[in-house]
């Protein structure tokens, strides 16, 4: 296959993974939202059929006593997993015409490879997510490999070549810049680095909070429980592993460490404000990097400042929607719409930081 046809492959089949990736992201939020994590449990099927319909008709719910078939909680779960056994033939097609296209180096073998291994990982954590009863610290984790593997469909994508005569050029040609433009350039690079590190903490930070059934902790805002520093027990918000002897459905710790949970969310979320805020308007203010020559592509603060503001742009939608939430008594659709929101915060950070290098 041509160079060209590999690298227009590629990117549609990136394109459909990034769209597909949102969706399992947000998905994944609302069965974890809505209680059907454990609608189905085993895996990876659902009683031990390939469908609940199955299950329901062949009375398979007998084998686990303990948990009867709710029908819409299996259903949801079901079709996340699906969905990402879809995304996960997306990903391998991907590695497929990666390798087959390496000496024209329409996209970075490397890179699908470590999707693949992403998605490997994924996978095991959506296992033990059901198998271990919903134990925090593997949700936790199941949602960061989630947003890893949007990360880098995200980046990949990014990093593909447009069109024919771009997929055959050189990979990595920069339009050199000098002096003081270097000098901001880089510092503007810093400091994306730093707030896309400070949002990756605050991801997890919301994948702990989500799993230890913390958000409701805190039911007023900006106070906490009527008081601007509420007592939290800090010592037992955060230990990791407690063992596999509990169903951790519904969460397992007292009020007043969810509550330390939810005060240690918000603090990063102002943290995550700052840093990001202080990255994309640095970029805004800074004066642009010289022109690139016709026909290449473009980099610097010129070409950074649309997404610096598209970063600016989801930091607010971020915030009003948490805002909202709280306010509103943490209606089902905003706290997907929270998830939502913090992958689209992701993909403008990288977004922008793309521009940067």
């Amino acid at each position: 296959m041509p160079a060209d046809s590999i690298a227009r492959s590629i990117r549609r089949l990136c394109i459909a993974g990034v769209l597909l990736c949102f969706m399992v992201v947000v998905l994944g939020a609302y069965v974890r939202l809505t209680t059907a994590g454990l609608g189905c449990p085993d895996w990876p099927g659902c009683y031990g059929h390939l469908t609940p319909a199955g299950a329901e008709s062949a009375g398979a719910a007998s084998a686990f006593p303990g948990r009867p078939l709710e029908p819409g909680k299996a259903w949801r779960e079901m079709i996340h997993r699906y969905a990402v056994g879809t995304l996960s033939v997306l990903v391998i097609l991907v590695t497929a015409l990666a390798i087959s296209g390496r000496r024209q180096r329409p996209a970075s073998v490397p890179l699908a490879l470590a999707l693949v291994a992403t998605l490997i990982m994924q996978a095991l954590l959506g296992m033990l997510t059901v198998t271990w009863r919903l134990n925090p610290l593997i949700v936790t984790l199941h949602l960061l490999f989630g947003m890893t593997t949007l990360a880098l469909l995200w980046w990949l994508l990014l990093t593909l070549p447009r069109g024919a005569r771009a997929a055959l050029a050189p990979q990595g040609a920069r339009h050199p810049v000098s002096g003081g433009a270097a000098a901001t350039l880089a510092l503007a690079r810093r400091l994306t680095l730093l707030g896309l590190t400070v949002l990756a903490v605050q991801l997890a930070l919301g994948g702990w909070t989500s799993s230890n059934y913390a958000a409701i902790a805190c039911p007023d805002f900006p106070t906490c429980q009527n008081a601007w520093w509420p007592h939290g027990d800090f010592r037992n918000a955060f230990v990791p592993w407690r063992g596999l002897d509990f169903n951790y459905e519904g969460g397992v710790l007292d009020n007043s460490a969810r509550i330390a949970i939810h005060l240690t969310h918000r603090l990063g979320a102002v943290l995550t404000t700052a840093a990001l805020g202080l990255a994309a308007l640095f970029v805004l203010r800074a004066l642009p990097t010289e022109s690139s020559p016709p026909g290449s592509r473009r980099y610097g603060l010129a070409a950074a400042r649309p997404r610096a503001m598209l970063v600016l742009a989801a930091l607010a939608l971020q915030l009003t929607i948490g805002i909202t939430m709280v306010l509103e008594g943490f209606p089902l659709w905003l706290a997907t719409a929270h998830n939502a929101g913090a992958a689209l915060l992701l993909l403008a950070t990288l977004a922008l930081l793309r521009a940067l290098i």
